[in-house]
């Protein structure tokens, strides 16, 4: 007899960059031999680095067998319908000791005919960010695709960009097409569509230890560039304390914060979706009837959509709650 599912948590995929740094290990206890850990992919079915299991009795089964073996019980009825076998969302936590490059992604549309992906709409919680630190948000104007393409042409696209300062607990979204770069000194959770695919447009003119600058992807990025003046990347949202408090809804994920200082109950018998916990700040225990699991600071877990209700106790934590 197959053993129901239960909570799940998952073996970080750790990536090492050219711009990452050390707060993953040092913060999060990460576990990685690398001075510049930029990134840790929590959750994720994209092609080459999936998820594998690290706790129960599932232990070392990968996420696309989870997909593949349960179907809807795992990612609900509606998801399964929809996405298949393919789970819909990549988590990560992102470290950014040295600015990333300034980058936009795809649309479906675009991602689908170019590279067989999903296109990229992302969300960003701000964890950590030391003083001054900053993000790149779009242009502080808008510019015609013409004068975009003369400031690329003499490298001073820099000078267009608009940027905001940041602090614990801001949010962000980045739809696709949208300009922007995490920069220096920031430490955030990311919560996007499964796609890897970034269209790099500027990278500082720094070079890789063989000396080579990154590639740009100057002409793929034309086609799904947003060149207008935007400033609704803010998520602006209030907390309660004890209660679920959307952060953000959109037609690939929905996000809300939860502030605990005791024991509450989530009741996800007429969701249709898993749900993913993200540990934002102190430690909590989620329990179901048939088991509990810690969930840490820089922690992911995973209930599963046949899981109908869950308890979480916390005196002091923040969780991020992402469902489809």
């Amino acid at each position: 007899m197959k053993t129901d599912l239960y909570i799940l948590k998952f073996d970080p995929i750790l990536k090492e960059k050219i711009w990452g740094g050390q707060k993953l290990k040092q913060l999060f206890h990460k576990n990685s031999p690398s001075s510049q850990t930029g990134e840790s992919w929590e959750i994720s079915d994209v092609e080459g680095n999936d998820s594998i299991i690290s706790n129960g009795h599932y232990k070392g089964k990968s996420i696309k067998w989870l997909s593949e073996e349960f179907g809807s019980r795992f990612v609900g009825k509606k998801v399964f319908e929809r996405f298949g076998t393919k789970f819909p969302l990549l988590i990560k936590f992102i470290d950014a000791a040295e600015a990333l490059s300034v980058q936009l992604h795809p649309d479906d549309k675009i991602a689908t005919e170019k590279h067989n992906s999903f296109g990229k709409t992302e969300m960003w919680y701000i964890l950590q960010a030391d003083q001054d630190a900053e993000v790149i948000m779009g242009f502080k104007n808008k510019i015609t695709k013409a004068e975009y393409q003369n400031l690329v042409e003499n490298n001073k696209l820099v000078d267009a960009l608009n940027r905001e300062k940041v602090k614990k607990g801001d949010a962000f979204i980045i739809n696709p097409g949208f300009v922007h770069a995490i920069g220096a000194g920031v430490l955030l959770a990311e919560i996007q569509q499964t796609s890897d695919i970034t269209y790099r447009i500027y990278d500082w003119d720094r070079v890789t230890d063989t000396g080579e600058k990154r590639e740009l992807h100057t002409d793929l990025a034309l086609d799904a560039i947003d060149l207008s003046h935007k400033s609704d990347f803010w998520i602006k949202y209030e907390e309660r304390k004890n209660l679920a408090s959307e952060l953000f809804y959109n037609q690939y994920f929905k996000t809300n914060i939860i502030e605990l200082d005791s024991e509450i109950t989530r009741d996800y018998s007429d969701l249709d979706s898993f749900v993913i916990l993200m540990g934002v700040e102190g430690k909590s225990i989620v329990k179901t009837d048939g088991n509990q699991e810690v969930l840490e600071q820089g922690e992911t877990m995973l209930v599963p959509a046949c899981i109908s209700k869950i308890s979480i106790e916390s005196q002091n934590a923040k969780i991020l709650e992402v469902s489809v």
